[in-house]
């Protein structure tokens, strides 16, 4: 568990699932990420985030405010082997819409780097996102990561292709 000013970033419990759902069908929170997905693959995606934790001792957290309600989740996860950037690991977010605009991506997002970087040992935490995905790229800005345009993709998934812009934070030169 990572505890910040404002929240706490935990492991999965099986009670997440209806808010995790909820927030995987909100079309907006799921515009840059191919739109909503139903109950099922919030299920299944949950099951590979506590897999994740239970095999490497990272994951996409839980971020809860200290009162507990379900915000979304941030965290660092293995590439999936298909993706042109694995086997790197990346770090990601997803919010609930009520959860925007406050900074609470950048401040969750900034204690998994350091997590990341201190606890597990990693030596580089890749970011992406599309061109269109403001928000995203301003949470990178503020997080101090560095864009790096050699490793911008496009790949093919579920028959969409989608191109990504990579950001790279490195253990050395990353600044909480």
């Amino acid at each position: 568990m990572i505890t910040t000013e404002r929240t706490i970033l935990r492991p999965w419990r099986d009670t997440d699932l209806d808010a995790f759902a909820d927030m995987l069908a909100d079309p907006e929170v799921q515009a840059d990420a191919g739109g909503p997905v139903d109950r099922d693959a919030a299920a299944a995606k949950m099951a590979r985030y506590r897999a994740a934790h239970d095999r490497l001792g990272y994951t996409r957290w839980v971020v809860t405010d200290h009162a507990g309600a379900f915000l979304g989740y941030v965290g660092i996860m293995p590439i999936d082997t298909w993706h042109p950037r694995s086997p790197n690991v990346e770090i990601g977010w997803r919010l609930t819409r009520a959860s925007w605009g406050r900074g609470i991506a950048t401040e969750a997002a900034r204690a998994s780097l350091v997590d990341g970087f201190t606890r597990c040992g990693l030596d580089q935490v890749l970011s992406y996102t599309e061109a269109a995905n403001h928000r995203s790229q301003a949470v990178m800005r503020k997080l101090g990561l560095q864009r790096e345009a050699t490793l911008d993709f496009t790949a093919t998934y579920d028959g969409h292709s989608w191109s990504g812009l990579v950001w790279v934070a490195r253990s050395g030169g990353f600044r909480p």
